[in-house]
């Protein structure tokens, strides 16, 4: 498991919809999203962070967007 490690990451803004990861880079290899299967919010202290659970072709991931200072983390994977 990797915990609050920075990443490179693709993301879709559109209207009236939630952020969509596209992909993201995690030791120098890109990882493409196939699907974010759950979205949930919540606040460390003041800031609030979007939480949301990937996966690609090797593993479910999580990514956190810090809202605060606009930074991408990766918080957990597991292996499916």
């Amino acid at each position: 498991m990797t915990a609050g490690v920075p990443i490179r990451i693709a993301v879709v803004f559109e209207p009236d919809k939630k952020a969509k990861p596209i992909w993201f880079e995690l030791n120098h290899q890109k990882y493409v999203v196939k699907e974010t299967t759950y979205y949930w919010k919540d606040k460390v202290g003041e800031t609030p962070l979007l939480h949301y659970a990937v996966t690609t072709d090797e593993a479910l991931y999580e990514l956190v967007f810090n809202v605060t200072d606009q930074s991408w983390m990766l918080h957990h994977h597991a292996i499916e």
